[in-house]
């Protein structure tokens, strides 16, 4: 039986129902030792009797709250509870989601993509795939996607894989996106990417691409720059949507392979 759900029904149940690991955990990790090491080295400082050595503590206290007290806020952002499923409405809404019998998320990670794209998704077996390196995200591992997909009601299977060397047959998935992720590989790799999604998806599949304005090429127009490279991989290209979210650019391309 399809499955829609409301997405205002979603966001209300959202909170503390998903957890997406914490993104940059190592180096705003090591940002709050550094914090705490230097309120340390002030309180020493402090104990001196020498006036230089004082003022120093002072200002070294000073940096060692700002680093720490900055970099512990940053890690919460985002929330690891948090899903944001407007802009995952925006790429699904150009999608056949509903009507697809094979739906492969690349780039999955922690599940985010899959739970944001999850009350548009109809009877289709769901793939989520990534490499799963948990140096960027805390926790990033097939089992959390897999938990966070069925919180969202989607029975997914979890692959770790290569978006440039997809385990999938040519020809064998309806619907593929891609969300956030290619931004994150070298350029190459990101063309390879979707060289390998034309290649897996049917002959009237689709591809919906969700990025950030950041193209590989400082120099060039962010959005005719992800317009081409899916173009460049052989799909046709029928829609590109840019819009802003929690004050930042999104860009969407939707192709027919």
């Amino acid at each position: 039986m399809t499955r829609p759900r409301p997405w205002s029904g979603l966001r209300r149940r959202t909170r503390f129902r998903y957890y997406f690991g914490l993104y940059h955990w190592r180096e705003r990790g090591a940002r709050i030792a550094y914090g705490l090491l230097a309120l340390v080295l002030a309180a020493r400082l402090r104990s001196t009797a020498s006036i230089r050595e004082r003022v120093l503590a002072v200002l070294v206290a000073a940096w060692g709250v700002d680093t720490g007290w900055d970099a512990a806020a940053r890690l919460f952002s985002p929330p690891p509870w948090h899903v944001d499923t407007q802009k995952y409405q925006r790429l699904a809404a150009h999608l056949p989601l509903d009507d697809a019998d094979r739906v492969v998320d690349v780039g999955c990670g922690t599940g985010r993509s899959l739970v944001g794209l999850a009350p548009a998704v109809g009877d289709a077996r769901v793939v989520g795939l990534d490499v799963f390196d948990d140096r960027v995200i805390l926790g990033n591992a097939p089992g959390l996607a897999r938990r966070n997909a069925a919180a969202a009601g989607l029975d997914c299977e979890v692959v770790r894989g290569d978006a440039a060397s997809l385990p999938l047959a040519d020809g064998s998935v309806d619907v593929l996106t891609a969300c956030r992720v290619l931004h994150d590989l070298p350029a190459a790799a990101a063309a390879s990417a979707l060289a390998d999604a034309r290649r897996v998806c049917e002959p009237d599949g689709t591809f919906g691409l969700l990025e950030l304005p950041l193209p590989h090429d400082d120099d060039a127009e962010p959005v005719p720059y992800w317009r081409e490279l899916v173009s460049e991989a052989g799909f046709s290209v029928r829609t590109v949507e840019t819009f802003e979210r929690t004050g930042r650019e999104y860009i969407v391309v939707v192709a027919d392979a």
